[in-house]
């Protein structure tokens, strides 16, 4: 039992190892490595280069396929090219399964004393995270070794013994067990190591080690496609397309006899043609594959079309995939990415509320209400997704991003609100003619003034800043001199009805509040840039972000979605 245990242990370290390497490479080059695989996704040579290299460096085709599908789910690269980087994950995995089967035991410790005092003096920089790297390479190898030592003793079992020659007759069973165990272990690549070692301690026979391979392989693309579940269309192809190339391995079974009979005469050790398979298998399959990727292409598009619902429907997140947590790069971006469909929501709804004023029994009052419900959706999306993020893996530049994409989302959903209100208001109230050319002049400039605060955001120009600040001023001062005619004109008695003066100047003010929250991305942008700067004309209960607002967040993550009112408290 306590050999077993000791096994098992072993077996957990070597999971653990390349769990941690995939992580710190991913938090040290993951925006990197996103350019790399973007501007490779062209050409199919190039990207099965790409996925070669990203692979070999993450240590799992996982990580590329999430990337991949990612891509393509925001049409940033065509179908084919993805499928050609999935070919050559599978390649650049067998790559490093050959390096770490190398005998580096001489290497295992001199990894973890250098990586171990690297992660500790530098924690939170990137040479802490390359010692953290360190740190999983060393304890991959370290639990090789163990493994190899916990097996001698399992060798002599006869009960295992006769299990695992069970197990040999019958590859098929062998194959569905390794994709089991690559589904647990989220690594094909351990599996494989783990395999490979097992064979090397005589604890399984090269035909068992062959077929744990093959189910490997499967199991890594049946994981990948689970977690394309969430994307659209666009992005499961990629996973489907992925598990069907490696579902075709399969046609090597039937050969596999007349193939162990020939690898068993060569003057090498068990575990080195179990590696040597995996590396000929998989290189093999998949330039023989290469040429396909755009009948693949095909087929994925006729099993997986487009859902009407998909192309409609913008109440789901896109971008906020949970995998990337653990990397604050990617996490950041795809944060980023759903907050300016945020954006997007409130200028649709800008557009709606425009032709709400003029009829308000028209269909964009309902198209409105339908993107206000979207919206809170959203946002609700964002916010746990934020509140989810390790907090103790973001650096300084990191953590202020994070505060200016939750700032900015609350604003854009109190905009959503005050859209919202003016909607039922329009409704209830009517406006003059007089009044509706006023107010579509300032709609045109509410529209640009949002436009331009979301370009700030997201490029951080401070030129484009200070432009932003001006239209603000701008702004005001065309809201001011349109109440003060309407003031005139009401004096005048221009105005048949007080009630409609009244829904006129609410209408003015709503504006002036959602002109304030499209500008807020300046002041943020300006203070990194001067720290001391202040934010002279924000008006009351826009406060900055600060640890009540974070507070909150966390409440929602362990309550789960806010509701409207929770939304609009803290946005106030």
């Amino acid at each position: 039992m306590l050999t077993l245990l000791h096994l098992l242990s072993a077996i957990a370290l070597l999971v653990w190892g390349t769990h941690i390497v995939r992580t710190g490479i991913l938090r040290v080059y993951g925006a990197q490595l996103r350019r790399l695989l973007s501007h490779s996704m062209r050409r199919t040579p190039l990207a099965f280069l790409a996925g070669i290299g990203i692979t070999a460096l993450v240590q799992s085709s996982n990580a590329t396929a999430l990337l991949a599908s990612a891509f393509v789910a925001e049409g940033l690269m065509a179908l084919a090219p993805a499928l050609a980087a999935m070919l050559g994950a599978d390649v650049g995995t067998a790559v490093m399964a050959r390096v770490l089967t190398l005998d580096l035991s001489w290497l295992s410790p001199l990894l973890l004393l250098c990586g171990v005092s690297l992660f500790l003096a530098q924690k939170q920089n990137p040479a802490g995270q390359l010692g953290r790297v360190a740190i999983g390479l060393g304890l991959i190898m370290l639990a090789l070794e163990l493994i190899v030592a916990a097996s001698e003793p399992i060798t002599h079992a006869q009960g295992l013994g006769q299990l695992f020659a069970a197990l040999t007759g019958d590859l098929l069973l062998a194959a569905v067990i390794g994709a089991l165990f690559a589904m647990l272990t989220y690594s094909s690549l351990a599996t494989v190591l783990l395999t490979a070692t097992l064979a090397g301690a005589g604890l399984i026979d090269l035909p068992l080690a062959i077929g744990l391979v093959i189910g490997a392989n499967i199991g890594s693309g049946m994981l990948a496609y689970l977690n394309s579940s969430l994307l659209v269309a666009a992005g499961r192809r990629v996973a489907l397309g992925n598990l069907l190339y490696k579902l075709l391995g399969l046609l090597v079974l039937p050969l596999l006899d007349p193939l162990v009979a020939w690898m068993q005469q060569l003057p090498l050790s068990l575990q080195d043609q179990v590696i040597g398979f995996h590396l000929a298998y998989n290189s093999l399959r998949c330039l023989l594959l290469l040429p396909s990727v755009t009948l693949m292409a095909r087929l994925c598009t006729r099993l997986l079309p487009e859902r009407a619902t998909e192309k409609s429907s913008t109440a789901q997140p896109r971008y906020l995939d949970p995998d990337a947590l653990p990397t604050p790069t990617l996490a950041l971006a795809n944060a980023v990415r759903e907050t300016l469909r945020l954006g997007d929501l409130v200028e649709q709804m800008l557009g709606h509320l425009q032709d709400v004023l003029q009829d308000p029994r028209a269909e964009a009052g309902r198209e409105l209400r339908r993107l206000e419900d979207d919206l809170d959706s959203l946002y609700g999306a964002v916010k746990l997704y934020l509140a989810k993020l390790p907090r103790e893996a973001l650096d300084e530049a990191e953590d202020r991003r994070w505060a200016e994409i939750i700032e900015l989302a609350v604003n854009l959903r109190q905009a959503g609100y005050i859209l919202a209100k003016m909607q039922r208001r329009a409704e209830r109230q009517s406006v003059t003619r007089i009044d509706l050319e006023e107010l579509a002049e300032l709609h045109a400039e509410l529209l640009a003034n949002l436009r331009l605060g979301l370009n700030v955001f997201l490029s951080g120009d401070p030129r484009s800043a200070r432009q932003l600040l001006r239209q603000k001023r701008r702004f005001r001062a065309l809201e001011r001199r349109l109440a003060h005619a309407h003031v005139d004109r009401l004096h005048r008695q221009a105005l048949h009805s007080p009630v409609a003066g009244s829904a006129h100047l609410e209408l003015l003010e709503d504006m002036k509040r959602l002109n304030s929250l499209f500008c807020c991305s300046a002041y943020v942008v300006l203070e990194a840039e001067d720290p001391a700067a202040d934010r002279p004309d924000e008006p009351p209960g826009q406060d900055r972000l600060d640890g009540e607002l974070r507070r909150l967040l966390l409440d929602d993550a362990a309550n789960g979605p806010a509701s409207r009112a929770a939304g609009g408290t803290a946005a106030g």
